[in-house]
């Protein structure tokens, strides 16, 4: 009796066992998990990088211009944060992140079509995801910013409507197309060998494929809209009375807090970048902080040496300045390579706005291609030197061997970005040119000589942001 009871439990071991095989070999792949932390790290982020739009560069714009126009800069950046997010839902997110060609994504996403609360986004390490929606949330703020910036080159002196219309066809025209090439790619776990990645990397955006790194928006962002603000100002022409009158802030204090704004939102600018709450956000949160902090003392050296004051304005300026250079080094560069980065670009940048559009005799009312398109081309040219490894960067991941590359090599990286800067400054600058055009022909760029005289303010919006 023992020993038949012994051989049934045998058998019935041995068929279970035999199930349990049949099951393994038969179980699909693991489901996707989605990271609660990193998950609720985004959505905060998200809404820092709101916050640097609506008041951040709203209150920063506004404290530089005239009291008369400071209404003007507060609607037009507000509207613009508006208009945009829904451009983007409607079809920006999907032409900017699905798969379609080098330059272009796709419409398979357009009224984000197939994204579900279950629907996974992956971040930038294997097996790691965030659900989709908050990625869309979180890139959209990106969207919204870039086409704000831009309204400073030419602030107090265009009109409501056409700052809305040059908006739109920028927006479709140069920043989804260069937010592709940049951004695109499949992600990390396509990567899982030499022959996956090329393939994978094949379906990839432009300058991804050139190698250019970009981890928070220098050429994507700062370079594409400092360009298209430059163009805008040549465009346009001066606003009246330029270097003939005085043309001061009507309130250094609001810009002060509109700079702070812009600084606290810009650690969920950079560190939400890294779509991870790990140690390398914590790098590129310190990273953030320093070259800001470095960039702010910088220009005010420079402008002490040079005017023989430093100015609580040069002091905001240069902070901006620094949160330029760093965002597309933040993820690469070491805590010392950020002090770099912002000792260089304050002095720079505070060259460019007090010389250099003297020299070419160009009105850019406040600054946006002498901060964000100079600070851009820096912080990307300097993001190939910084992330050197033997200058205490992180170098560049690979993905096949889930490693540091080697070796690293700075003139290699340098081309690189090259690339990423060339191409948005042309690709930014021809769209931003052939936009205003348009607008010209249409509904008209610039408002009358007694509007811009009286303000805008009264003029296009029937308020006033001051009643004395």
């Amino acid at each position: 009796m023992k020993r038949m009871f012994a051989i049934l439990t045998l058998t019935a071991l041995a068929f279970a066992t035999g199930v349990c095989f049949a099951q393994e070999a038969a179980a699909p792949a693991p489901a996707i998990v989605i990271n609660h932390g990193d998950t609720a790290w985004v959505m905060i982020s998200t809404v820092l990088v709101a916050l640097m739009v609506i008041p951040g560069l709203a209150l920063f714009y506004g404290g530089m211009v005239r009291s008369k126009n400071m209404l003007s800069i507060l609607m037009q950046v507000f509207v613009i944060f508006c208009l945009t997010s829904v451009l983007w839902a409607v079809y920006g997110y999907s032409v900017a992140f699905t798969e379609g060609n080098a330059f272009f994504g796709g419409l398979s996403k357009a009224f984000l079509a197939g994204i579900t609360p279950d629907s996974p986004a992956a971040t930038f390490s294997k097996g790691v995801y965030i659900p989709e929606y908050i990625y869309v949330a979180f890139q959209s703020t990106f969207a919204s910013i870039t086409p704000a910036l831009i309204i400073g080159a030419f602030a107090e002196r265009v009109k409501f409507s056409a700052v809305l219309l040059f908006t739109v066809i920028w927006f479709t025209f140069s920043y989804l197309p260069i937010a592709h090439m940049v951004w695109y790619w499949a992600g990390p776990d396509a990567y899982t060998d030499a022959a996956a990645a090329e393939k994978a990397a094949a379906t990839a955006g432009f300058i991804f494929q050139k190698g250019a790194l970009d981890f928070a928006g220098g050429t994507v962002v700062h370079i594409n809209a400092g360009i298209a603000g430059l163009v805008g100002c040549l465009v346009i022409g001066k606003r009246i009375g330029y270097q003939k009158e005085f043309i001061a802030p009507h309130s250094v204090t609001l810009n002060l807090v509109g700079a702070s704004l812009l600084w606290v939102g810009w650690f969920g600018f950079n560190v939400g970048s890294n779509l991870e709450a790990n140690g390398l956000a914590a790098l590129v949160f310190v990273n953030t902080l320093l070259a800001t902090a470095a960039a702010t003392l910088s220009w005010l050296a420079a402008e002490w040496l040079i005017r023989g004051k430093p100015s609580m304005l040069g002091g905001s300026s240069g902070a901006v300045a620094g949160l330029v250079a760093i965002t597309p080094a933040c993820g690469w560069a070491g805590p010392m390579g950020s002090i770099f980065l912002g000792l260089l670009v304050g002095a720079v940048c505070f060259w460019s706005v007090s010389t250099l559009k003297h020299i070419f005799d160009y009105d850019d009312s406040l600054d946006a291609f002498g901060v964000h398109g100079v600070g851009g081309i820096i912080g990307a040219l300097g993001t190939s030197v910084v992330a050197n490894p033997a200058l205490g960067g992180t170098g560049v991941w690979d993905y096949v061997t889930n490693a540091v590359a080697t070796p690293y090599d700075t003139l290699t990286q340098l081309t690189c970005q090259s690339w990423g800067v060339g191409i948005s400054l042309v690709w930014s600058g021809v769209v931003a040119f052939v936009a205003f055009k348009i607008v010209d022909l249409t509904i008209g760029l610039r408002v009358s000589e007694n509007v811009e005289r009286e303000g805008l303010d009264v003029q296009e919006h029937g308020e006033s942001a001051y009643h004395l």
